[in-house]
């Protein structure tokens, strides 16, 4: 019997009690950190005999356009956040939730490794690869349900950066959620988005690191 066709697969690739059961250790896991709840999504996806394509891990044809082109859109959606979209909605130009990092050394190469396991792997297999594949299961994969998706997993992945970063948190998140889950949507496939989120990520660290959240803050609209 094939791995995927095993009972056990079955069942948890379904939408049953062990399913559910499945998605719930996942969540405590997610608790801890969203790279442990990555790691136990390869763990269900491996028992359940979900194809990995499914999950969004599809290489990507060209690495070496993939690369820089995703790490570009990174950068440039991380400064369009902090000088348009966040002033616009009345944000802070401080993120007081991260402010120690600036002037900090140790504490901006200590904080590089966790947005690059927690962050732009472990979030986007998490609110991108697992919830689409599960909310598919669940909604169906037609455009409304697609919709659908694309603003569940985006109000998810808001309410998870309530708890360290408060409503601007929740507010930046949402954004990059409804852009992240977007493309997701349309290429199915994870490696640029991971790459982009953690361009975005350290970028957002750089600024604070340097003191220049304020600066760029203000590149448009003046306090």
């Amino acid at each position: 019997m094939e791995p995927a066709h095993h009972p056990l697969a079955v069942r948890l690739r379904g939408l049953g009690p062990l399913s559910w059961i499945a998605f719930l250790v996942i969540l405590a896991g997610t608790a801890l950190s969203p790279g442990v709840g990555a790691l136990l999504v390869v763990g269900w996806a491996a028992l359940s005999g979900t194809p990995w394509r499914e999950l969004g891990f599809v290489a990507p044809r060209r690495w070496l356009l993939t690369v820089p082109l995703a790490i570009a859109v990174g950068v440039v959606f991380k400064l369009a956040m902090k000088a348009v979209v966040m002033p616009l909605i009345g944000a802070p130009p401080v993120n007081q939730a991260y402010r120690f990092l600036e002037g900090d050394p140790a504490a901006f190469h200590a904080i590089v490794p966790m947005i690059l396991f927690g962050a732009a792997f472990g979030e986007e297999v998490l609110f991108r690869g697992y919830l689409f594949e599960r909310l598919g299961h669940l909604l169906g994969r037609g455009p409304m349900a697609t919709v659908a998706t694309v603003i569940l997993t985006s109000a998810l992945f808001a309410a998870a950066h309530y708890g360290d970063q408060g409503v601007p948190g929740v507010e930046q998140a949402l954004v990059t959620g409804l852009v992240f889950g977007t493309l997701f949507a349309r290429t199915r496939a994870l490696p640029f988005l991971m790459i982009a989120h953690a361009a975005f990520d350290i970028t957002a660290a750089w600024l604070i690191f340097h003191g220049l959240e304020t600066t760029v803050a203000h590149w448009f609209f003046r306090p």
